[in-house]
């Protein structure tokens, strides 16, 4: 289903959770995302004009795109549509493009749409809005967590600004929770009609910022939790590290294996084997390991290292990377760990040399854009008398130096030692 926003909501309702309650209003509460939204950026300017764009908001959860979506909705004399691609559907975006014509033309009333989660419409779902962009019957916004290169199909990216929000620092998310602890203290939001003063130790911000990896939605989450769990004394609730762990729990990986963090976690281990920074390639590893990636994917990846960026330096790389493979499948998860990190801490440690990976992809390239002269006859296989008849296998030399590449490629060299 679509809502319309109603700009004269503060959009906190008494029961909703505490997240919902301190959605910042405007921009003088919002913090982070600096690098888009301080003065004088462009998608500042275009919203203080109110003379948006279409866009997309791609960022990680918790960092603000509905958030900013709705401060939008306030600032702007246009209509404001919203539709979650969770709960709706193409009827729904139907319904709103048509309300948009009207009041365009009716009115000369423009439509800002604002699709949550984007990426939850397929392909040819997302094609609904093209021509009612294109003609300027809606401006679009979407949001998704996402990398839109791939859920996002071309023509619509082609119609829109993408604006990348980040990940919230450890001091944007120490802020918020100040911020929400101050309003709470001043009884300018209810939470469960709670009367007792709240008091966050800076030992609790710390736990909460660095555990809740840049959600602000989270840190909002396990700071209600330990408000409304710890019984107050002497009309004072204190909120310690250990409350604060308490509410916050285990920490959550954020590791999506079929999306951008699982590439990117993979990308960071290649590159720190690479650089021979054994620390790095020991973090990435336990990283995807605890978020639960597939132990054989990370090993078939050292395997092909060990060949593309040790190779023939360190021939026991291999050996090893692929001993692991074996012991990854005989030992099992999580006592195989120890396997892995024994393979990787080898493989950052050793000899570089791409000169294996460099000599085949040269081979390679002229295979497949040369042509392929006939194998010189010396070479060929010999079963038969009549084949020896027609020279194959003639006047071959078993130890001879001489190349043996086809004719038009007899003087190439692919491999050059590094």
């Amino acid at each position: 289903m679509f809502a319309m926003e109603n700009k004269t909501t503060l959009f906190r309702g008494d029961r909703s959770p505490l997240a919902d309650k301190l959605r910042p209003i405007d921009f003088s509460e919002y913090v982070g995302q600096e690098h888009i939204l301080a003065k004088g950026k462009l998608l500042r300017r275009a919203i203080d004009a109110d003379r948006l764009p279409s866009l997309i908001l791609w960022g990680p959860p918790g960092s603000g795109k509905t958030t900013l979506a709705k401060i939008i909705a306030r600032k702007t004399n246009s209509n404001f549509f919203t539709l979650s691609a969770v709960s709706s559907g193409v009827a729904d975006a139907k319904l709103v493009i048509k309300k948009a014509e009207e009041d365009l033309t009716g009115f000369g009333k423009k439509t800002i749409l604002f699709v949550d989660e984007i990426h939850r419409f397929n392909k040819a779902q997302q094609d609904i809005f093209l021509p009612y962009i294109e003609n300027g019957t809606i401006i679009f916004i979407g949001a998704t967590t996402e990398n839109p290169s791939f859920e996002v199909n071309s023509p619509l990216l082609s119609r829109t600004r993408v604006f990348h929000l980040r990940e919230l620092t450890s001091d944007n998310i120490k802020t918020l929770l100040k911020n929400a602890t101050n309003k709470i203290n001043k009884k300018e939001l209810n939470l469960e009609n709670i009367k007792s003063k709240i008091s966050i130790t800076n030992e609790a911000l710390k736990h909460i910022a660095e555990l809740c990896e840049g959600d602000a939605r989270d840190a909002y989450n396990a700071l209600e939790l330990a408000i409304l769990t710890t019984p107050a004394k002497r009309g004072e609730i204190i909120i310690d590290e250990k409350i604060a762990d308490d509410a916050i729990q285990e920490k959550f990986i954020r590791y999506d294996k079929g999306s951008d963090g699982h590439y990117d976690a993979i990308s960071a281990l290649h590159k720190s084997l690479r650089a021979s920074d054994i620390d790095s390639s020991l973090h990435y590893t336990a990283r995807m390991l605890e978020a639960g990636e597939d132990p054989l994917y990370i090993v078939r990846r050292l395997v092909r290292f060990a060949s593309e960026d040790i190779g023939v330096a360190d021939p026991i790389a291999l050996i090893l990377a692929t001993s692991c493979e074996r012991a990854v499948s005989f030992v099992g998860m999580p006592e195989a760990s120890l396997a892995i990190a024994e393979a990787v801490i080898y493989l950052a440690n050793a000899p570089k040399s791409r000169a294996v990976d460099s000599a085949y992809a040269s081979a390679l390239d002229d295979v497949k854009n040369k042509r392929l002269d006939p194998i010189p006859l010396d070479i060929r296989n010999a079963p038969t008398k009549m084949m020896k008849d027609f020279g194959f296998g003639k006047g071959y030399e078993m130890y001879s130096k001489k190349s043996h590449l086809p004719k038009n490629l007899k003087d190439k060299k692919y491999w050059h030692e590094d």
